[in-house]
């Protein structure tokens, strides 16, 4: 919105304009009118970039109201518009998201053809065998037996072959109670009564480790608030207060910290960490910014000097082959989140690979990491700035869009750290020394406002060149930030379905089980079986932790 002076100031222009155009009509030229033209011909720049950033605006604002529009794109454009001089421009690119895409591909990129119809593969019905938790069902044949003759031909004799499947789903609660009526006798002499017992099989609690274990997997990683599956069991008849939920995911996390907390330890020694955070709500902390703001404002300041801010921080680790998930909420930011972490980090280790984006609450004591920044923060910079000036941000795009696709052969071939950091820096390397090049030419050549949005988004990739370009002189090294991004989701539906927490200790609790949730999912384990199995040995989990890890607890289960 312009302000008073930039509005005397049109205005004034708007004058000089309209008698330079009377002068212009009669051909009474004056030597000042030179300095005028060269005046209003620079308002007209002026105005112009202002509308640039009017449209960025709106532009932004309707993609946080509304979303991003997908938009599919058809052509490839040539690396050599790198070079060019003035337009820096380009066709259009094919599919800047297409890396997102398994399958997608264009003419000269990397990848295979997509489906029929566009649709990605794996969609549609499911095989019988994916139904492995299905109850199993003998059905006999009513009329016939093995070594009886055929009852059509009378010659043969009958024998066994692999049975048919037939799968039909049923619906249930998530909770689901059985009811045992116990008989009951009285003497009439004495009065004595005599209660018979329940089945050997029934355990002495009413809520059982796997009915505790769908509580918290319905809570942190379907996202299901209490008071909604409250709502849901009454519904069948199989009523659940919220408060009562609550109680049995306590018990399940008082057996899980142990593991959480060997988790962290092991996570300190990893050789890459992905690294991100987003916003969360607390209300015990909420009340403390309220009592810490009346008090700023009754000691004479405009505002309390404490923190405000509460965030859910995501550490995403690779150990080896393993990958562990950690989650932490509170007022601590991802960077004093991670720092954290690496003080449990043992003397003489290399330092690790850590991947963010580029904000400053992400930073660390960086002289113990490498860090490295992502590559396709880098690049949504350019494609938020697509409609407004589609030539430059095309260029930048395509670039990108060619490194990307150098990365999913990489990790389609299975290359090895090594073989990857050859394979970039033969085909990568030239494709981002070019972009380096072109980048620097917008500036040198004045085609660019620095700051102009699309001059800001230059500066950003120009500032962080070295740590955006990692994966090019370090082995192992990733391009994007994606992994970690994926992983807050999980928080993120929480957040959208349950708003906020109630204290800090529930919210340590969603932290520590959802972590156990999301590294099972990393480690292809079933995570409901094993918050289940750490309360049924609740007392060899705590005896020995590292036995009871989502990937190894399964040698540790009593035989059936």
């Amino acid at each position: 919105m312009a302000t008073r002076s930039q509005a005397h100031e049109v205005q004034q222009y708007l004058d000089e304009v309209q008698s330079l155009r009377q002068r212009l009509g009669t051909e009474r030229w004056q030597a000042e009118d030179w300095g005028h033209l060269d005046r209003v011909l620079g308002a007209y720049e002026r105005l112009l970039a202002m509308l640039c950033e009017a449209q960025i605006t709106l532009k932004r604002l309707q993609t946080l109201v509304f979303g991003k529009r997908r938009q599919r794109r058809h052509g490839v454009a040539s690396r050599t518009a790198m070079c060019g001089e003035a337009t820096g421009g380009g066709d259009q690119a094919s599919g800047a998201d297409s890396r997102l895409k398994p399958g997608v591909a264009t003419s000269g990129a990397v990848g295979q053809p997509p489906r029929a119809g566009g649709h990605r593969p794996g969609y549609g019905r499911l095989g019988r065998e994916v139904y492995e938790g299905a109850e199993r069902v003998e059905c006999r044949h009513e009329a016939l037996a093995v070594g009886q003759r055929c009852p059509v031909c009378g010659q043969g004799r009958l024998y066994v072959v692999p049975p048919g499947v037939e799968i039909r789903i049923d619906g249930n609660a998530l909770l689901s109670a059985i009811r045992y009526e116990v008989e009951k006798l009285r003497c009439s002499a004495c009065g004595q009564i005599f209660t018979a017992s329940l089945p050997v099989d029934v355990d002495d609690e009413k809520y059982s480790a796997r009915a505790r274990a769908v509580l918290a997997v319905s809570r942190y990683y379907l996202g299901l608030p209490l008071y909604r599956v409250q709502a849901y069991q009454a519904m069948l008849g199989v009523p659940v207060p919220d408060a009562t939920q609550w109680d049995q995911i306590e018990k399940v996390g008082d057996c899980s910290y142990v593991v959480f907390a060997y988790l962290e330890a092991l996570a300190a020694q990893g050789e890459l960490i992905y690294q991100d955070d987003t916003s969360i709500r607390i209300l015990t902390l909420m009340a403390e910014n309220l009592t810490r703001q009346a008090q700023a404002e009754a000691m004479g300041f405009v505002r309390s000097q404490e923190r405000t801010g509460m965030f859910t921080t995501a550490l995403v680790v690779q150990v080896g082959e393993h990958t562990i998930c950690l989650y932490y909420s509170g007022r601590a930011h991802a960077g004093e989140n991670l720092q954290a972490l690496l003080e449990q980090r043992q003397a003489g280790r290399d330092k690790p690979l850590v991947m963010s984006d580029a904000l400053s609450r992400n930073e660390a004591d960086e002289d113990g990491l490498i860090r490295c920044h992502c590559l396709a923060h880098a690049r949504r910079q350019f494609s938020d700035l697509e409609d407004v000036f589609p030539k430059e941000c095309q260029v930048v795009i395509e670039a990108l869009k060619q490194v990307f696709d150098h990365e999913d052969e990489a990790r389609d071939q299975q290359m090895s750290p090594t073989d990857r950091l050859t394979y970039h820096q033969a085909l990568s390397q030239p494709i981002m020394d070019e972009l380096k090049h072109w980048l620097q030419k917008r500036f040198d050549d004045r085609l660019v406002e620095p700051n102009s949005s699309l001059g800001k988004a230059i500066a950003y990739m120009q500032a962080h060149w070295e740590t955006l370009t990692r994966f090019l002189s370090i082995p192992g090294a990733p391009l994007d930030n994606n992994l970690v991004e994926r992983a807050l989701k999980l928080f993120i539906r929480q957040r959208k379905n349950s708003l906020f927490f109630a204290t800090e200790h529930s919210a340590y609790i969603a932290s520590m089980l959802t972590s156990l949730i999301a590294t099972c999912l990393y480690a292809g384990v079933n995570a409901l079986d094993y918050l289940v199995a750490l309360q049924e040995y609740r007392r060899e989990v705590c005896r020995a932790p590292a036995a009871w890890l989502p990937w190894n607890y399964q040698a540790n289960l009593s035989p059936p």
